[in-house]
């Protein structure tokens, strides 16, 4: 179940997830979580969470193709100079 949920910052910067929440998600005492601060807001996520988000995010991506491709244009500027 998704939803909005009105939480409020009390002291030390403490935030309390609602019960349901924390049920719905099996977070238990202790249990880290992760704050991304995104260009659109604030997201709370499971280390799991960010993980599953960070692979949908480079899925396709071949990040070793990408850097040879910049050094190789990089090693024929200097080259070129």
């Amino acid at each position: 179940m998704s939803g909005t949920h009105k939480v409020t910052v009390g002291d030390r910067g403490r935030i309390v997830v609602p019960a349901g929440v924390r049920e719905r998600a099996g977070l238990v005492e202790g249990t880290p979580l992760m704050l991304l601060e995104t260009p659109t807001g604030l997201v709370l996520l499971t280390r799991e969470q960010l993980q599953a988000r960070v692979r949908s995010d480079l899925a396709g991506v071949d990040l070793v193709r990408e850097l040879l491709a910049e050094r190789r244009t990089n090693a024929a500027g200097e080259d070129a100079a």
